[in-house]
């Protein structure tokens, strides 16, 4: 089976064409084009701007996809939620056309659930040519990992800071969310308090290496809740005035580092905090990260660790860097166990959600 996988809920556009072959996912194409160097002159995504990217960018993509008459490819998988609706609007316009010109059936993906598939990319071996390097669209053979249910995912990112119980393949609940900004979200928002550019969680975390973690007393938001919400617009608020009562230590690189540092760590242990906690109530057997956040070192390595502490019998799985940002692989990896099941979507009747939510 080989599923071309269509990505465009945000400022990514994405196109990518893997093929399955028992457990292994072969990841024939993929091609991810960032919108980063557009918006960070605006401080942040601007949707018009976004869906209009989108647009300029998805012919030369179909063009590098090399199948303009859909020869080989089995099933069509769009996200058309959540997101930015106008972005969702591009892909799904999109899908629609292919499967109309190919007929070729359709499987819609919640963008959450296609998080949580980057799981299942995991490189058994890279397909190398011994007279030239590999292109960046070069075939990967991928294995399945064997996750064992029932599994905990938090789903972190710059729009979505998100629990979800995975009982099995397809089967999700909702355990919590964020009332307020998403984790991504602050750290963008706290970035721009400190002129630090857009996107922040990579200068941020770059600053906190350098930071005391407990140089400043943030609050941990909701933590000592019976609850698994979370909320970081308190935290956000927190470092504006830290920022205000020390107008005179803004320049002091020092200073600057220790906030960062200090900002993080309030962030990761109140996402590991809450992680772990739902972890215990459910009885998982693995915890899985997802979303751009889970690409952040600390996290990673504090949420290792709080397991190996707390809940010892449980497996960490990690997705990799490159598949933790949007991308289109991990559409098509979500819409494996969809196409399995033949529960397809008439390309007809589909449309956008910006509010979708999974579980």
């Amino acid at each position: 089976m080989k599923i071309l996988g269509i990505e465009t809920s945000c400022d990514e556009t994405a196109l990518a064409l893997v093929e399955i072959k028992g457990n292994d996912f072969m990841i024939l194409k993929n091609f991810v084009y960032s919108q980063i160097p557009i918006h960070r002159k605006y401080g942040g995504i601007v949707p018009e701007v976004a869906a209009r990217a989108h647009v300029e960018k998805i012919p030369q993509l179909l063009k590098r996809l090399g199948r303009r008459k859909g020869e080989d490819i089995g099933v069509i998988a769009v996200v058309n939620g959540p997101g930015l609706i106008t972005s969702l609007r591009v892909g799904v316009e999109l899908a629609k056309t292919l499967c109309f010109a190919w007929q070729k059936p359709l499987v819609a993906i919640n963008h959450i659930e296609a998080h949580i598939f980057s799981n299942w990319l995991t490189p058994a071996r890279e397909v190398k040519s011994q007279k030239s390097p590999p292109e960046a669209d070069a075939p990967r053979a991928q294995k399945v990992k064997s996750i064992l249910f029932p599994a905990l995912c938090l789903v972190a990112s710059g729009g979505h800071t998100e629990l979800i119980l995975m009982k099995k393949i397809g089967e999700y609940k909702k355990l919590g969310q964020t009332l307020d900004d998403a984790a991504g979200e602050a750290f963008d928002k706290v970035a721009k308090f400190l002129n630090m550019g857009f996107p922040g969680g990579p200068a941020i975390a770059e600053c906190a290496a350098r930071g005391r973690a407990d140089a400043i007393d943030f609050p941990r938001p909701l933590l000592d809740r019976d609850n698994f919400d979370f909320s970081f617009s308190g935290l956000k608020t927190a470092v504006l005035y830290e920022l205000k009562k020390n107008k005179s230590k803004i320049k002091n690189k020092k200073y600057i580092n220790d906030v960062c540092a200090s900002f993080q760590e309030a962030v990761i242990d109140t996402l590991v905090g809450k992680t772990i906690k739902a972890a215990k109530k459910h009885n998982v057997k693995t915890i899985l990260l997802a979303g751009g956040v889970s690409a952040n070192a600390w996290l990673r390595k504090e949420m290792a660790l709080a397991i190996k502490k707390f809940v010892p019998k449980v497996n960490l799985v990690k997705p990799e860097l490159k598949y933790c940002t949007d991308n289109a692989a991990m559409v098509a990896a979500a819409a494996h166990h969809h196409a399995k099941k033949r529960d397809f979507t008439d390309w007809e009747k589909i449309d956008v959600d910006a509010g979708l939510s999974l579980g």
